[in-house]
């Protein structure tokens, strides 16, 4: 996931409108009374990533005390994720009560069979229809428009139509909010200033000791001269210019010759940090027309070191929560009457910087820190919420879970190929201590809520370690599904640019999902309707077939047919197969983004090392509740027509989960 989603970060699709976008999104909120939702509550408290299997252990050695009184006074579960489960699928069902084939989301990324690109599958901006040039200037004489790709009606605005008031907390999958009288803060998806899913800055006098590129953020080297150093910081694309420059802010940073501290001035603000100090939320104007546009963001800044090497590193830019340029929120005030009582928050959508420390600009103790400011302010958040909450529903995400089990699986699992038994003995109790936390949030809600508040606590998909990454499209390439251009420049090229399609029948893009080259639907397509269902079962045996050299162990434990497993409109967009990958195993970084490394099978040797994008009975979720469920065998798709019928509303016909109780 985390590779793939960098690749297509740098795509920008969202920055380059930015300034356009950010002229004028108005619309009233309206109130309802307690009256109205009959004084009922609901609050639902979402935990990315918590684990069944681990949720379960803990409880059974009596350490999730306040989970247990959940699930004593009604019931615990495993809820059954996705096909596939990958967040972005699960969270888009979750909000409708649909099968991705209804809601269109099938992966982090979709590809145009037009034009063989990919795009980010949630949404995208359109253009200004009209510009008037100027000289060096281009100014838009309409608007652009940020369109959210996933189908379906979400649960709260069903709520909205029947008077029931709604606050929906950074929802994934939601980017730009939607709603008209509930409350919605956009979540994962929602990019950062420059367009991207979060680009981080590194400065550095020493950029020789980095990869050329970073993975996940732009590597800046510096020059000290006087003890000071002049740099710039990127922000989004200048489209009011023909050149479309990046618009930057100017960064002065002084340098104290004897202690080890900086001075960082940026605009008109200026603080001293000291090696391993954290900035608060800084606010950054990037000018797009001198005097008469800006675009505002807030970064924090983190002075890692100043001798012998300056090492800098700022957080992505963020769109400011006080004055958003893009629809982070419904009402759009709606995000700004939030940083107003509870001060600067990130907007980004998954604000751990998970790629920090892939690409080693963190160590572990730096991006343990990093997370845990994290959490310290969306628990901040929670509370503001929590109190305020009088009746309706209300919904709050947590993400910590999730991506901490991403890149810590390593440090508590010593069958692990990247684990370090001395490097790794510090941490090898950071998830555990991080679902210990969320037992103690449990509490804290139980104690404010009182006892005529429904509760449910859920979780998306669960968790597994990712021991070694298969290479789908050299399996697709060895088998003669794929022929290149040029076969000594195999493993070179990423997005199929060695790829010879008029001979090539199969590929994979994304994290799970594999297309046929189709007679009528790619452009160069080679497989008829006739041959079609022969090579799919082709295929799917021949994945369940492949075994790992290194361990005689299966690779692939489920191979579904979107035509089997989905129904519904969006089922155009679906790949032809999902690959459900066997616990211990997931499609490679490369293979994701349409690259042919020359081995099959590697270690994973990654900081990111657990994932749960293989097959969904694998890795189910968590569900508990204080109401005693109707079944168990409970599906996330279900919660949305729960929801409503914890309101006494019965769903329409698309709505295809069904209510737990």
């Amino acid at each position: 996931m985390r590779n793939m989603r960098e690749k297509f970060a740098r795509l920008g699709v969202v920055g380059r409108l930015l300034p356009a976008l950010g002229l004028a999104f108005v619309v009233v909120a309206g109130g309802c009374s307690r009256e109205q939702s009959g004084g009922k509550k609901l609050l639902l408290l979402a935990i990315d990533g918590m684990d069944y299997t681990i949720l379960r252990g803990l409880m059974e050695e009596g350490k999730m005390p306040n989970f247990q009184r959940v699930a004593a006074q009604g019931g615990f579960a495993p809820l059954a994720t996705t096909i596939p489960p990958q967040s972005p699928v699960a969270w888009s069902s979750f909000i409708t009560g649909m099968n991705p084939g209804h809601t269109a989301i099938f992966d982090f990324i979709h590809r145009d069979p037009n034009t063989m690109l990919p795009y980010l599958s949630t949404s995208r901006v359109e253009a200004p229809g009209r510009t008037l040039s100027f000289g060096k200037w281009v100014f838009p004489l309409s608007g652009g428009e940020a369109v959210q790709l996933r189908r379906g009606t979400p649960w709260w605005e069903i709520l909205e139509e029947h008077g029931i008031p709604a606050t929906v907390v950074k929802i994934p999958a939601n980017f730009p909010a939607t709603g008209q009288q509930a409350h919605v803060l956009s979540g994962m998806g929602t990019p950062d200033i420059q367009g991207t899913y979060g680009r981080f800055t590194f400065f550095t006098t020493a950029p020789e000791r980095f990869k050329k590129e970073l993975s996940g953020g732009e590597l800046t080297g510096v020059e000290i001269i006087e003890d000071t150093i002049e740099t710039a910081l990127l922000g989004p694309t200048n489209t009011f210019l023909k050149e479309r420059p990046k618009a930057t802010a100017e960064i002065t940073v002084y340098l104290d010759p004897e202690n080890p501290l900086a001075k960082i001035v940026i605009g008109d603000t200026e603080f001293i940090l000291q090696e391993k100090e954290w900035s608060d939320w800084v606010e950054v104007e990037f000018n797009l027309i001198p005097y008469l546009q800006s675009v505002s963001g807030i970064c924090r800044f983190y002075l890692k070191q100043v001798r012998p090497d300056f090492e800098l590193y700022v957080t992505p830019v963020n769109l400011n929560p006080a004055a958003p340029a893009l629809p982070i929120s419904s009402p759009p005030e709606f995000s700004k009457e939030i940083a107003d009582a509870v001060g600067p928050y990130f907007t980004q959508g998954m604000a751990e910087d998970t790629k920090a420390l892939s690409d080693g600009v963190f160590n572990d103790e730096e991006f343990l820190r990093q997370a845990e400011q994290v959490f310290s302010e969306r628990k901040r958040l929670y509370d503001y919420f929590l109190d305020r909450f009088e009746t309706g529903a209300l919904f709050f995400y947590f993400s910590s879970v999730d991506q901490v089990s991403h890149m810590m699986w390593r440090a508590m699992d010593p069958a692990h190929p990247g684990h370090d038994p001395e490097a790794d003995a510090a941490h090898g109790d950071v998830i555990e201590n991080l679902y210990l936390a969320m037992d103690k949030v449990v509490g804290e809600t139980l104690e404010k809520v009182g006892e005529d508040t429904t509760i449910i606590i859920l979780s998306d998909h669960g968790f597994a370690p990712w021991y070694r990454a298969f290479h789908l499209n050299t399996w697709l390439l060895d088998h003669g599904y794929i022929t290149l251009r040029d076969p000594t420049r195999q493993g070179e090229s990423e997005f199929f640019m060695n790829v010879d399609w008029t001979r090539t029948r199969a590929y994979g893009l994304g994290l799970n999902g594999l297309y046929i080259n189709q007679l009528g639907r790619e452009p160069y397509g080679m497989v008829s309707a006739s041959d079609l269902p022969a090579l799919l079962e082709e295929i799917s045996q021949g994945l369940l077939e492949v075994r790992d050299p290194a361990n005689d162990q299966p690779v692939v434990s489920r191979v579904y047919e979107s035509a089997e497993v989905f129904s519904g409109e969006g089922l155009e967009l679906a790949p032809d197969l999902i690959v459900g990958f066997h616990r211990g195993y997931r499609n490679s970084n490369e293979s994701s983004v349409g690259r042919m490394p020359t081995e099959l099978i590697v270690d994973n040797l990654d900081r990111w090392s657990g994932d749960h994008c293989i097959a969904a009975d694998l890795v189910p979720g968590i569900l508990l509740a204080n109401r005693s469920l109707a079944t168990t065998e409970p599906r996330l798709m279900d919660l949305a027509a729960t929801i409503l019928k914890e309101f006494e509303i019965t769903p329409d016909a698309s709505m295809e989960g069904r209510a737990l109780w």
